[in-house]
């Protein structure tokens, strides 16, 4: 009896799971035996070690092979696991010693070939071999510059099962991957380019400096577009766990740009309105793959044309947005993925979308109260800014009111109220105004009582819902932090309810 034992990792969620690969050779008829929960790409990936290890010059053992997966109960899935088995079973066949595939970690697709191919998830995953004190790792070629983002693991880079075998025969070592220096990232959009609408660059302003959520309303041509675009341009650069995180959920969804490893800043989703409820939050038949609202974690999910949207899947948006994190269940297993992201819904007033306006209009009044009623009351009482933008003037775009502020200037105000916000809630394990509970702004920041007077009303009224009412206090708390106020006043109040409620500005 041949037995050898290597390590690869499974994904679950964002979170990597250390797998052991064992593989025993033993004296019987030939045959394979996968056990260990595989999928049916796990399975598969028999029939591409066997020809991987033909085409790479040798044989695959014809004796009864067990290859087990530990820990048994975990699902396997992907093709990651491709190259821990075809070493293994050479390991255990006595081509390569197994001393030294014992605790070496090896991810990779292999090719008919013998080719390493690049495979999703690999940064979790050497993060998750570096937590379990693991020293080398060996990954595919096109994969080394996401595994070297990971400090204290040495990263072999392969282009080949062949590369790999040699090393481990002490042929032809391989060495360690450097990382190259980093390409600076192109410009995004700046906040220059957008023309008048006084109010949707004020909105946006504070959805960045206080984590906001925002719903803009307006006629098509308004710039409600453009707006959110430049939105992430003022949100500060991603530390270094954030972009950690964030470019995790890109490597797991397929999305990591080429040439850049590492996100450092914002991302930006916008779905198309046609997106179903797995594609908008996540999930999928197979393996459970993050969507838009997690791939904009720790940046802006964008929704144009929001009623055009079926109403159960924005509903689905309320408690991953309160949570920060969604959670999702199949019957073989679960995921959660991280999703704290600013929601920004763009929606027409009605169905014809008139560039003129209300004067335009020939939708009836029940046609636009149904238009509008496709977002769920419960949906916009989350969103803290809502502003309806009216239709560019012509002054505006052809004759110009002076140099609109770039997304730089505009970007260091929001830094700078970020620091003051921060300072303030330092201890409270917060870090923005949206994210503090309405008791906790009541007992440790409170607002005087005078400059609520005008918020009371329309809570009295029923034009505000007590958790809108808190929402008023947070959005004054940032409009504070924007003109360097100790406390709200009346005029920060009074501005955070009118952007509650849809009160239009020139």
């Amino acid at each position: 009896m041949a037995l050898a034992q290597t390590w690869s990792v499974g994904l679950a969620g964002v979170q990597g799971a250390m797998v052991e690969v064992e593989v025993d050779l033993a004296p019987g008829v030939p045959t394979v035996a996968l056990v260990g929960l595989p999928d049916a790409v796990v399975r598969q990936s028999v029939d591409r070690v066997r020809a991987a290890l033909l085409n790479s010059g040798h044989e695959f053992p014809l004796r009864r092979v067990t290859i087990g997966l530990s820990p048994a109960a975990m699902p396997k899935q992907g093709s990651g696991f491709d190259l821990a088995l075809a070493v293994a079973v050479l390991a255990s066949a006595r081509v390569v010693p197994a001393a030294a595939v014992r605790e070496l970690v090896l991810l990779g697709e292999l090719g008919l070939d013998g080719s390493l191919r690049a495979v999703r998830g690999v940064l979790p995953a050497v993060l998750a071999a570096a937590r379990a004190g693991h020293r080398e790792v060996v990954v595919p070629e096109e994969n080394a510059e996401e595994a070297g983002l990971v400090e204290g693991i040495a990263v072999l880079a392969a282009g080949s099962l062949r590369q790999v075998v040699a090393h481990l025969a002490g042929k032809a070592v391989l060495s360690p991957h450097v990382r190259a220096a980093a390409a600076p990232a192109p410009p995004g959009p700046d906040l220059a380019d957008v023309v008048g609408q006084a109010a949707g660059r004020r909105a946006v302003e504070v959805a960045a400096a206080g984590g906001h959520h925002l719903f803009l309303s307006g006629p098509p041509g308004a710039g409600k577009t453009m707006l959110a675009e430049r939105l992430p341009g003022l949100l500060p650069p991603l530390d270094e766990q954030a972009a950690l995180e964030v470019t995790a959920i890109a490597s797991i969804a397929g999305t990591l740009p080429p040439g850049a490893p590492l996100v450092t800043r914002p991302t930006f989703e916008a779905p198309h309105h046609s997106a179903t409820m797995a594609a908008l939050v996540g999930g999928g038949s197979g393996q459970i793959r993050p969507g838009a609202l997690c791939r904009a974690h720790r940046g802006v999910l964008f929704l144009d044309e929001a009623p055009e949207f079926p109403r159960a899947v924005l509903d689905t948006l309320r408690q991953p947005l309160e949570r920060g994190a969604v959670t999702i269940h199949r019957a073989n297993g679960s995921a959660t993925f991280p999703c704290r992201a600013q929601l920004v819904l763009a929606a027409n007033p009605c169905p014809c979308a008139s560039a003129a306006g209300d004067t335009a209009c020939t939708c009836s009044a029940l046609e636009r109260r149904r238009y509008q009623s496709r977002l769920s009351g419960p949906l916009l009482d989350r969103i803290d800014l809502r502003v309806t933008l009216p239709p560019v003037t012509r002054a505006a775009w052809l004759d110009g009111l002076g140099t609109p502020e770039s997304t730089a200037v505009v970007a260091a105000r929001v830094r700078a109220a970020r620091a003051v916000a921060s300072e303030r809630l330092a201890g409270s394990g917060l870090a923005l105004n949206s994210q503090v509970p309405g008791r906790l702004l009541r007992e440790r920041w409170p607002v005087p009582r005078a400059a609520l007077a005008l918020a009371e009303r329309a809570l009295e009224r029923g034009s505000l819902s007590v958790r809108g009412f808190d929402r008023v206090v947070r959005v004054a708390w940032t409009l504070a932090d924007l003109e360097g106020l100790a406390v709200p006043g009346a005029d920060q109040v009074d501005e955070a309810l009118g952007m509650r409620l849809q009160r239009a500005a020139a």
